[in-house]
């Protein structure tokens, strides 16, 4: 497939690939042009100075799980200057989406939580006993984020034409942590963990608290109500009496953790929306990102200031710096780390 040059001169390559690559991976192939043809296939083309930097190029479209079709030479009237490409990207790629596109998604996702906790809970809980209230909640909050995940595939099906795990691992930044300078993966970056994890929850019991507590002071109609309140509900000694032996309450929280951590929130902020946000907000992307799934709370507005300081330094920083999205997956789950050990000492009747 790959012919040896038989100078030191440039060639110039077009490179099939199936399936559409995000076009900010420009620099990554050599500042290669990034076409989406309307087939549902990339076209990279562009110089590559010899045969080591092809084989990276085509090293890389393997990193990232994406089938590779062809490998041609340029013909030397269809050649491409280097320096026309540097600052080019193919005017068919609609790659990014719009801005009324991203807040189309958001409403899409935030609108059906608020209505769940603040329309359906209070119709469903009003004969319920505080137990069953607060399990009321969790199970409708635990079906919004399940319709997070559904909304995330359908949104990836309709872009990519299939749900195979090598197209969702690609679309959604399942992988590796890759250097910001040259996008190589990089198993020593998994190590930023150790510090987004030490200050997340420094700062849960810190400045979350304090913007959450100023917040409410200003608008105190946000306060949350003393139904919602799950934690009061589990010191009752009645309460725990009930929950001995209940490993179905167990399962709903480990179903919940699951959907709130990964395949819900995650998937629709940092997978579906966090790639596609650099058209409308550029270099700051990952603020807006931050800013969008903190202020979709909106069924616990109670929190919001505090959730988008989180989001945004936590979990959309990391993200977009290292160019994958299991940082902020394992930081996010990391508040279930109490939860689920609480749960489970509640079921074994330790508490």
């Amino acid at each position: 497939m790959v012919e040896k040059q038989k100078n030191n001169a440039p060639t110039n390559y077009e490179i099939k690939i199936k399936g559409h690559v995000d076009t900010k991976w420009a620099e990554w192939f050599y500042d290669m042009t990034i076409t989406h043809e309307s087939d549902g296939t990339t076209t990279l083309r562009g110089p590559l100075p010899d045969q080591t930097v092809l084989h990276s190029v085509l090293g890389r479209i393997r990193d990232m799980n994406m089938k590779l079709i062809s490998v041609n030479k340029i013909k030397e009237s269809h050649q491409i200057k280097r320096k026309e490409m540097s600052n080019k990207i193919s005017t068919q790629s609609n790659d990014q989406y719009s801005l009324a596109k991203i807040l189309g998604i958001w409403v899409a996702a935030a609108l059906p939580m608020a209505l769940l906790g603040w329309v359906a809970h209070p119709a469903l809980a009003v004969k319920s006993d505080p137990l069953g209230s607060g399990v009321i909640r969790v199970i409708l909050m635990t079906v919004g984020l399940m319709w997070q995940f559904v909304l995330s595939m359908i949104i990836v099906y309709r872009e990519e034409g299939n749900l195979r795990w090598a197209t969702i691992r690609r679309r959604f930044w399942l992988n590796k942590p890759r250097d910001p300078k040259t996008g190589e993966p990089r198993g020593w970056l998994w190590l930023w963990l150790i510090p987004i994890i030490i200050l997340l929850a420094g700062s849960e019991f810190t400045i979350s608290q304090v913007l959450n507590g100023a917040w409410i002071k200003i608008f105190p109609f946000f306060a949350e109500p003393l139904s919602f309140a799950m934690g009061p509900i589990l010191e009752s000694p009645d309460v725990q009496a009930q929950l001995v032996g209940a490993w179905w309450f167990l399962v709903l929280f480990l179903i919940m953790a699951v959907f709130n951590t990964f395949l819900g929130e995650e998937f629709i902020f940092r997978g579906v929306l966090l790639p596609k946000m650099e058209g409308v907000f550029g270099k700051w992307d990952w603020v807006a990102n931050g800013v969008l799934m903190g202020a979709y709370h909106w069924h616990q507005p109670w929190g919001i200031p505090g959730n988008i300081f989180v989001a945004v330094l936590f979990f959309a920083f990391p993200a977009k710096r290292f160019r994958s999205n299991w940082l902020p997956i394992i930081a996010h789950s990391m508040q279930y780390l109490l939860v689920i050990p609480m749960i489970l000492a509640l079921v074994l009747g330790l508490m």
